[in-house]
Formats: structure tokens, sequence, C-alpha cells
């Protein structure tokens, strides 16, 4: 069974800056891809940006300039640095693990979700 542990959400000032981080465990091989999504109130989860294990990008034109995704494959943990926030940005951030576990089982997995809270 594959678990994500996320960490780093909080409330902030608009301009301010937060970092996530989501550490993924459970028998498994580093994962694949990992990236983040939110969800505000009313609206459909998106995505927000992602990262191969070779560390290729992909970002939402909202955050491009904004906000980096990077990752520790040896600590199968992937962070979110947000910086310039906006009260757009308010949201749960959830983390997402694609890959295979040590029986070569592919798994596609989600985190509890972290709340950003970016005030005016």
């Amino acid at each position: 069974q594959v678990q994500l542990v996320e960490s780093g959400g909080g409330l902030v000032q608009a301009g301010g800056s937060l970092r996530l981080s989501c550490t993924a465990s459970g028998k498994i091989f580093s994962p694949n891809d990992m990236g983040w999504h939110r969800q505000a109130p009313g609206k459909q989860r998106e995505l927000v940006a992602s990262i191969t294990d070779r560390g290729s990008t992909t970002y939402a034109d909202s955050v491009k300039g904004r906000f980096t995704i990077s990752r520790d494959n040896t600590k199968k943990t992937t962070y979110l640095q947000m910086n310039s926030l906006k009260p757009e940005d308010t949201a749960v951030y959830y983390c997402r693990a694609q890959g295979y576990d040590t029986g070569w089982r592919k798994y596609d997995s989600w985190g509890q979700g972290t709340q950003v809270n970016v005030n005016v």
C-alpha cells in the first residue's frame, strides 16, 4: 500500500511564500511521476505542477514563474516552492504519485491534502 504524507500548508499574506513537501512510502520504487493538484471551494481539482523521475516538469499557466516543483528520488519526496502567492492560490493542495510497487503493480495514489490560505 502506498502512502503519501504532505506537509507545509498554512496561512500566508499575499506576496508571501510557502513550501509544500510530500513523501511517498510503502513497498514501492521511486515514483515515476509526482505532482501537485489543488482544489478551491466550488471548483474542480486542477493540476498545479508535476515532475518525472528524470526531472521533466509541467506547470499550470497560472503558476508559471512563481511556483517551482522539485524532487529527491532517494527520499521519494517532492517539493513545491510557492512564491508571490496570490489570494486565488487559496485551495487544498493534493500530492499525487504514480509508479510501480516492488511487485511491479502499477499505483496511482493521492495524499490527504494540505490547506493553503492566502490573505489579501
